[in-house]
């Protein structure tokens, strides 16, 4: 059976990749710099799990009618906060799950005020829709909300150790670090992206940034393979001949599989909604950036770091 699609690229493909190394430096700092300073100035726009409020399941009987805008327009209408809602069926019924998140500024910190506000959607909502049942109504509330927001970014942290950790048993130190910075590069960025356009940063997003760990480390793994194998192989030819000439040789690896990945997040994003939609926006940015760092920033590292040339024997 031929696999001819995995080599849709020349074999003789020789891009300089590292010739622009410092063009994409330049980029690199400026890009992690910007996300900094986004991040900084405007902040990241919490969802329920992290920020506390209402999340409210609510159920259409039969001959019943409640469209998604109704809904929304009805929480919105409160003055509570921007709220989501997100359709789905249970029992072969209608069913919205509502989620109003109560940010810091509305007056509603306390538990009594957020109990107040859980009752006064709940009231709304049944006066507007007299054939809707209320399934469930819980306040999350700001001591819940904070220790979720550490164990996502412990969780975040203790992700990007164990990478480091990896690379260091599995390679040298040198790549550990070009690998680290590579990852680090990833996820402020994509914190960046979510601070400047403001979506909903949620429990899904957390767990977007590990499988974009993942990604880029896996990623990045296979050119570093490459790269130690060519060592190995070309012992007379410059460092930078051997990066590049390895990048090169993943290239067609890089591409088929970004772009097989891009494909079913870009159809999950056109057909989610709520968490799932914001979860595959994550996904793409972090498969883009992902890519983009594995070449650009995780191999030219290893000029600056001065890898060694491992012998037949290691």
């Amino acid at each position: 059976m031929s696999l001819a699609l995995v080599k849709f690229l020349p074999a003789t493909t020789n891009v300089p990749f590292i010739r622009f190394r410092m063009v994409a430096l330049v980029v690199s700092v400026l890009l992690t710099i910007g996300s900094l300073t986004a991040l900084g100035a405007m902040g990241i726009k919490f969802g329920i799990d992290f920020a506390g409020g209402i999340q409210m399941t609510i159920q259409v009987e039969e001959g019943a009618t409640a469209e998604v805008a109704d809904v929304r327009a009805v929480a919105d209408g409160l003055g509570l906060g921007g709220a989501r809602v997100q359709e789905s069926t249970g029992n072969g019924l209608q069913q919205y799950l509502v989620a109003l998140p109560l940010q810091a500024g509305e007056g509603l910190e306390g538990e009594t005020a957020q109990r107040e506000a859980r009752d006064a959607l709940q009231a709304a909502l049944l006066e507007a829709f007299p054939g809707i049942t209320i399934q469930s109504a819980d306040v999350i509330g700001g001591a819940v909300s904070g220790e979720l927001v550490v164990k996502g970014a412990v969780a975040i942290a203790v992700a990007l150790l164990l990478m480091l950790l990896y690379i260091w048993f599995r390679f040298e130190w040198q790549y550990s670090v070009g690998a680290i910075v590579a990852l680090t590069h990833d996820v402020i960025a994509t914190i960046g992206l979510f601070a400047i356009t403001q979506m909903e940063f949620s429990l899904s997003t957390v767990a977007a940034i590990l499988t974009i760990v993942g990604y880029s480390m896996n990623d990045t793994v296979v050119v570093y393979d490459r790269i130690r194998e060519n060592l190995r192989k070309y012992k007379r030819m410059e460092l930078s001949e051997v990066l590049n000439r390895s990048i090169n040789d993943t290239l067609s690896r890089t591409i088929l599989t970004s772009l097989t990945t891009l494909v079913a997040l870009i159809a999950l994003y056109a057909i989610g909604a709520g968490d799932l939609k914001n979860f595959a926006f994550a996904m793409i940015w972090g498969v883009l950036i992902g890519t983009y760092s594995s070449v650009f920033v995780a191999a030219p590292l290893l000029m600056f770091t001065k890898v060694q040339r491992m012998s037949d024997d290691n």
